[in-house]
């Protein structure tokens, strides 16, 4: 018997795919736990539309996040702290700050865990910080840190 999986299973398959299992396997357990759903006409063609859907979806976002990148790639947020001897920062400018920093100066969200900073910026100047968009789309960030 011929069914669409609606969520993965182990064993058989993962949520999308049609799989020829056992007719009792089907009607007593995958049918019943509403794990997957008979593959008649109907049901493969609401799974098709599903998946052109989906796939307009993920196309938008990448589109999103490519202009997004473009924009970041561009900007500069400018932060101000106090500091110490040297152009030492008391304390240090995080990913957060920095988040909050592009939303009241650029209005744009960027969500803090995005912003890939390997360690807290603790000195005065510029500095370029990758930030993670999307799996495909990572753009740099110009950071400027200025003594108060």
């Amino acid at each position: 018997m011929k069914v669409i999986l609606l969520a993965d299973v182990k064993g058989t398959g993962k949520k999308g795919e049609v799989k020829e299992v056992s007719e009792g396997y089907a009607r007593n357990f995958l049918i019943p736990r509403k794990l997957a759903i008979p593959a008649t006409d109907g049901n493969l063609n609401a799974l098709k539309d599903r998946k052109q859907r989906e796939e307009r979806k993920k196309e938008e976002e990448l589109k999103k996040a490519k202009e997004l990148g473009e924009k970041l790639n561009q900007l500069t947020v400018r932060l101000t702290t106090r500091a110490g001897e040297g152009g030492r920062v008391f304390g240090s400018i995080t990913s957060k700050q920095i988040s909050q920093a592009l939303k009241q100066q650029h209005n744009l969200d960027v969500d803090k865990k995005k912003i890939q900073l390997g360690e807290p910026i603790r000195s005065l100047g510029v500095t370029k910080v990758p930030v993670k968009l999307h799996p495909e789309v990572t753009a740099t960030l110009s950071v400027h840190v200025v003594e108060e």
